[in-house]
C-alpha cells in the first residue's frame, strides 16, 4: 500500500515539475564560446514530450521555458583541468597553514560555454551560475 502511494506522490511531483519547467520566462542568451556566434539544439526533458528545436544568437533576448533556460545554464559546459608543480605554489604554501609541505595540485573548473540571464524577478538559483567555477581541487602532500 505504502508503494501505491509513493508511486502518486512521485507522479505529482514530475507532473508539478513539468508544468513549472514549462513556464516561460524572457531573458538574454549568452554565448561564452562564441560571443557573437548562434547555436543550434534540440531538447526534450520529460518522457512523452514533444522533441523542440532552439536556433538562439549571442545577446539576443528570447521567451524560453524554465526547463530549457535552467538547462542551458547548468548543463552547457565543459571541464578544465590545470596540474600546479610545487615551485609554482609559495602562495599555497602559506595559505595551506597546517605545516605540511604540498608538492603539486590538481584543479578542475567548469568552464560555461552559454547561459541564459534572466530579466525577469525569478527565485531559481539555476539561473545565476557563474561563469567559471571550481568544482575540485586536489592537492598531493609530500
Amino acid at each position: 500500500m505504502a508503494k501505491v502511494e509513493n508511486n502518486k506522490k512521485k507522479n505529482v511531483n514530475i507532473k508539478y515539475q513539468r508544468d513549472k519547467d514549462r513556464e516561460l520566462v524572457k531573458g538574454i542568451f549568452k554565448y561564452h564560446e562564441a560571443p557573437g556566434g548562434s547555436v543550434s539544439f534540440s531538447f526534450r526533458k520529460y518522457k512523452g514530450d514533444p522533441i523542440e528545436r532552439y536556433d538562439l544568437v549571442d545577446g539576443n533576448v528570447y521567451t524560453l521555458p524554465l526547463g530549457v533556460a535552467k538547462h542551458l545554464n547548468s548543463n552547457c559546459w565543459y571541464p578544465q583541468y590545470e596540474h600546479i608543480n610545487g615551485e609554482d605554489m609559495t602562495a599555497a604554501h602559506t595559505a595551506c597553514g597546517n605545516g605540511k609541505s604540498i608538492s603539486d595540485m590538481n584543479i578542475s573548473k567548469k568552464v560555461r560555454r552559454m547561459s541564459f540571464q534572466s530579466l525577469e524577478f525569478t527565485d531559481i538559483e539555476e539561473l545565476d551560475v557563474p561563469q567559471d567555477k571550481i568544482v575540485n581541487v586536489e592537492s598531493l602532500t609530500v
